[in-house]
């Protein structure tokens, strides 16, 4: 029997010409734009993460650092006050000049996040490093359309572009990047129309920063581990408990954010009195393994079980940071928090040290962000694709045990992840 011709075969020889054309000229309009984004984030990235090193280790060399929290806190919280009051929203703006545009992302954005960040961790603060990154990423992208005179859709997909290039830099993860920025603008929903761009400039992002000399953390490769019963359920509990950590760290810093709000009206204070409170705290605990992003702990709780009070700690000074006001991201310090979980379940679980922090590693971060397509390419960037079945399992159940929670409040609810929860979907997190 003859074939039945394609439909492609039966659009008429002008059509499909003009189709080609147009789809080669998208092609290499955003091979020239996302390689551009690309270029702008992962130099900006190089420069940060080598500015970052260098601060961290000034910090581990004196002790005394944490004490001049107060003082640092004062210097952030006027800066934001008097100079960039919307740069203060951090990467919710960027989220939010997506969904409704209405202003121009401002370029004092990036001396302020990237000085508060290096401030932060210069003096002990908790806190990480991707919301630098991300928000930088965004600002650069928000100056093409007005240097090139691009429409408003163009400047949508540069923002998205922009935010997986800045992802993908910090942390040496093209594939993650890529996705995060598509994944992260709607909690349960992908946006498609954007596919080019991310990747184009999370690739780009990510060979920049590797170009420039500037290395990142090299995590253990997971072995191949037969598929059983025991292992399937371990990664649930473990996604379950994630999801429930995440929940947990994005209560506790809102609830920190209100009480300083409420007692403290003049908001460069609130960063002072905060800085004082998480330095008596580390001198009350007579250490400092909690400042920064912790990545030591983080590369320890992969060698042995790690005591269960050290996720919680992480936990509580990040929110105590970040809710205050100091500056910084907050998903290494999810990783820390997500890592240690899993290698204290190992005292419980018959399963491998390495695999259940690996799994945790990803699983609170996915259960935080909302992202975890994002977050299972992840793992299998840093970890390898042996355990790739466990650690998607765990970011899904992260993600569902979160409930509609998230450390970036402008994320809009695109499909609910329970059908009791449909009426939601449309509004943002922060309104919910």
């Amino acid at each position: 029997m003859p074939s039945r011709p394609s439909l492609f075969a039966l659009i008429p020889v002008r059509l499909r010409a003009l189709y080609t054309a147009s789809a080669g000229a998208f092609l290499l309009r955003w091979l020239l734009l996302g390689g551009l984004i690309g270029a702008l984030a992962g130099t900006a990235s190089a420069g940060f993460l080598v500015a970052l090193d260098g601060v961290t280790r000034w910090r581990e060399a004196h002790a005394w650092a944490p004490a001049l929290l107060p003082a640092a806190g004062l210097l952030i919280g006027l800066a934001y006050h008097y100079f960039g009051q919307v740069a203060g929203r951090g990467n919710n703006l960027i989220l939010d000049e997506i969904h409704r545009p209405s202003r121009a992302i401002p370029l004092r954005l990036l001396p302020l996040v990237l000085g508060g960040t290096l401030l932060t961790h210069l003096v002990g603060g908790s806190a990480g490093r991707e919301g630098t990154a991300v928000q930088m990423g965004g600002a650069l992208a928000d100056q093409l359309p007005r240097w090139l005179r691009l429409t408003a859709a163009d400047r949508r997909l540069l923002l998205i572009a922009g935010m997986s290039a800045g992802f993908a830099s910090v942390f040496g993860t093209p594939l993650a990047g890529a996705v995060f920025g598509l994944e992260v603008l709607w909690l349960g929903s992908v946006r498609y129309d954007a596919v080019l761009p991310s990747f184009l400039a999370a690739a780009v992002a990510d060979a920049v920063t590797r170009a420039w000399g500037v290395g990142h953390t090299a995590y253990p490769v997971l072995g191949a581990l037969p598929l059983t019963p025991t292992l399937l359920g371990g990664a649930l509990l473990v996604g379950a408990l994630c999801g429930l950590a995440a929940r947990g760290f994005i209560g506790l810093t809102h609830a920190v954010g209100r009480v300083y709000a409420r007692f403290i009206a003049y908001p460069p204070l609130r960063p002072v009195v905060g800085g004082a409170v998480v330095a008596l705290l580390m001198w009350g605990l007579g250490t400092t393994r909690y400042s920064g992003l912790g990545i030591p702990v983080i590369l320890e709780a992969f060698q042995h079980p790690l005591p269960p009070a050290v996720w919680a700690w992480k936990l509580v000074f990040t929110a105590l940071t970040l809710g205050c006001g100091f500056r910084g991201g907050e998903v290494t310090p999810l990783f820390f928090m997500g890592a240690a979980l899993g290698s204290a379940l190992a005292a419980v679980l018959p399963l491998p040290v390495a695999l259940l922090a690996a799994m945790g590693f990803v699983g609170v971060f996915a259960g935080a962000a909302n992202t975890p397509l994002a977050c299972t390419l992840m793992g299998l960037e840093l970890f390898g694709g042996q355990a790739g079945i466990c650690l998607g399992l765990t970011c899904v159940v992260a993600y569902g045990f979160s409930g509609h929670r998230g450390i970036y409040g402008a994320q809009v609810v695109g499909q609910a992840k329970h059908p009791h929860r449909q009426p939601e979907e449309g509004q943002r997190l922060n309104e919910l």
